[in-house]
């Protein structure tokens, strides 16, 4: 819970990080980690946008467009109860392609930087 946590301190006392300041600063020079870092934030970046201009258009639509959300489709289903339906779906898309793409462009060049990191930046477990 949330009470259950410490706060960590140094050893004069002081909140904060206990390790080195700097210590991964050669690690963020790195560059593979530049690449790493690069190729996520534009991946995230990417999807961001791509989910916040869809869920714009529904929102846009639902607004201004009023008589299209309320076609008729099939019986009580309309426009806009299908791309409400679509939220969910394209959701659930843009995860998945995260995922792949995680798994194809991201994870192996995160796996050689661990493998080729310096002993000095410990064996990675959780503090």
């Amino acid at each position: 819970m949330v009470g259950d946590s410490k706060v960590s301190r140094d050893g004069a006392g002081r909140r904060g990080r206990a390790d080195r300041p700097g210590r991964y600063a050669p690690l963020a020079r790195d560059a593979r980690f530049m690449r790493l870092r690069r190729r996520f934030l534009r991946a995230a970046a990417g999807i961001t946008v791509v989910f916040f201009g869809w869920y714009a258009v529904y929102v846009a639509l639902s607004a201004f467009a009023r008589g299209f959300m309320a076609r008729q489709v099939a019986g009580p289903v309309n426009v806009a109860l299908l791309l409400g339906l679509l939220q969910f779906a394209s959701t659930f898309l843009l995860a998945w392609g995260y995922v792949a793409y995680a798994r194809r462009r991201l994870d192996p060049l995160a796996a050689e930087l661990r493998a080729r990191r310096p002993p000095s930046y410990g064996n990675g477990a959780a503090r």
